[in-house]
């Protein structure tokens, strides 16, 4: 199984996302909270707001490539925190 996500978190005033995809979504969080993560995720706390499951990497690249895309759809995902 695979896993596209969505984390959120705090800079300011402003809320930042990111998205990603992965095999094993809480290990890949913990690496994203523990700074080995993507380059973008360095030094900050992030916390999952939402996942969905895939049966194979072709099609959770193929969703992670939209919701990376959809800036409507990220934070009409954000905002129902």
């Amino acid at each position: 199984m695979y896993y596209v996500y969505l984390l959120t978190t705090k800079n300011k005033n402003r809320t930042i996302s990111y998205v990603g995809y992965t095999n094993n979504i809480n290990n890949r969080l913990k690496l994203h909270n523990n700074s080995k993560g993507a380059k973008f995720t360095r030094g900050r706390k992030w916390k999952l707001v939402y996942y969905k499951m895939y049966n194979n990497r072709n099609l959770a690249m193929k969703a992670e490539y939209k919701l990376k895309k959809n800036y409507k759809l990220r934070n009409k995902i954000k905002k129902g925190l």
